[in-house]
């Protein structure tokens, strides 16, 4: 089992995401736990309302709302009466278990999972402090029910692959705005508030990767000078399409503005996991033979770093940012240092290449750069002073590269037996004269 939690300061968002998927009949609600109807006499506003008038027992905490999923192996086939249990069982591990809840169970995906929607604004007005509940007491619960119920545990198995986020399927997508704004929501929860990064360039090396951008338009259009912010899907080659969604409508509200307050937090979170990236690149350079761009970043990925390369139009490479997937934190080159740059990368995998050219037999060293050449001759024209055209068959380029390579010979060169010859009739001479 694995859990994952989001906290916001909109109930109203969290519960819409939940009954507009049971509209689409993609879901179905299976419990409103502490509630005074039963379910089926609850609607909308009621399951909200009840929500809500708890949450404003605490006006002083503006982050009120809980929204969890917990998410099951594929292979795991549990009744509708199991997941109460477990998602009841869970939430009291956590200390929820007091608190109105609704649960939702989803059929929107390859494996089977609940949502959970309550507050963090107990019945006295105190609040469930939320932070490292993830890291400390759900995930306790979590091995804790894996055993109770047997379950299959998340360390044993490729479950995380079944949930975790894929990139958004742009055929399957129809671009109308409800189907867009579905699959960008998605990928944002997935996003936000899980890894660290401190600018839109930082966020975007992340999110093209499930084929979402975080779109702010041109320096004239309306968009940019109102400081808005629009989302929008990719395609396979990189080009916006789709419906531009702006950022005011998704329910987590993931506007200009709370970006640039997660830029600032996120800065002193990522700062202890600088040092793995920068290990990876100075190992990847280390061990490698010859190691190029290209090789650099195969390199990485095998350490869970995905590196993205921004180039100009004339495809020169001016940024580099590199997305830990492992640690969540997302870094620019110059971030890490000058020697981490786009451009210290390329010097320093040149001069690898280099120095393991100058390694080779003389026979076996190519100039660095350069491509085998034809082995036809190459004619020049000239005019000379009488204005008559001439032609000269210039030396082949591959044979005038050989002849630049080889190495000189001095006039004054003495063979090394004469000059071992010359020392020994010294040495006698001067025994001569003793």
């Amino acid at each position: 089992m694995v859990a994952v939690i989001h906290s916001s300061n909109s109930l109203r968002n969290a519960l819409n995401y939940n009954e507009q998927k049971v509209k689409e009949q993609v879901a179905i609600c299976l419990a409103a736990v502490h509630y005074p109807k039963d379910l089926e006499h609850l609607n909308f506003y009621q399951k909200l309302s009840r929500l809500q008038n708890q949450a404003a027992l605490n006006v002083r905490t503006k982050v009120n709302s809980v929204h969890i999923s917990l998410n099951f192996d594929p292979s795991e086939k549990l009744s509708e009466e199991l997941l109460k249990e477990i998602a009841y069982t869970y939430l009291q591990k956590i200390g929820f278990a007091k608190q109105p809840y609704l649960l939702y169970q989803h059929h929107d995906s390859g494996h089977p999972h609940v949502h959970i929607v309550t507050t963090n604004i107990k019945a006295d007005g105190k609040r469930i402090e939320l932070h490292n509940l993830g890291k400390n007491q759900s995930e306790k619960a979590r091995k804790e029910i894996e055993i109770a119920f047997g379950l299959l545990k998340a360390e044993d198995s490729k479950q995380q692959q079944a949930w975790e986020l894929k990139p958004v399927n742009v055929q399957k997508v129809q671009y109308g705005r409800s189907e867009t704004k579905r699959a960008i929501t998605n990928v944002l929860d997935a996003v936000l508030k899980n890894y660290k990064y401190t600018s839109l360039p930082e966020l975007n090396a992340v999110l093209q990767q499930y084929n979402v951008i975080a779109d702010r338009g041109n320096e004239n259009s309306r968009v940019y000078q109102n400081n808005g912010l629009t989302y929008r899907i990719l395609d396979e080659k990189g080009e916006k399409v789709g419906v531009p969604i702006k950022a005011s409508d998704f329910y987590n509200k993931p506007t200009l503005k709370f970006l640039e307050e997660r830029f600032a937090s996120n800065e002193l979170s990522r700062q202890p996991n600088k040092a793995r990236v920068k290990n990876a690149i100075d190992l990847a350079l280390h061990k490698e033979k010859a190691l190029l761009v290209q090789g650099l970043i195969s390199a990485l990925e095998k350490k869970g770093i995905y590196t993205v390369l921004r180039q100009n139009s004339d495809g020169i490479i001016y940024g580099i940012t590199y997305v830990d997937h492992q640690t969540k934190c997302v870094f620019n080159g110059s971030a890490l240092g000058k020697q981490y740059s786009a451009k210290a990368i390329l010097e320093r995998c040149q001069q690898k290449a280099v120095s393991e050219q100058n390694l080779l037999p003389h026979s076996a060293q190519k100039p660095i750069g350069l491509q085998p050449q034809a082995t036809a001759s190459v004619a020049e024209t000239k005019t000379n002073q009488n204005g008559q055209k001439t032609t000269t068959s210039l030396p082949e380029i591959g044979n005038a590269l050989d002849a630049l390579m080889q190495p000189e010979q001095a006039s004054d060169y003495l063979p090394y037996q004469l000059r071992k010859n010359r020392r020994k009739k010294k040495r006698k001479n001067w025994n001569n004269n003793q």
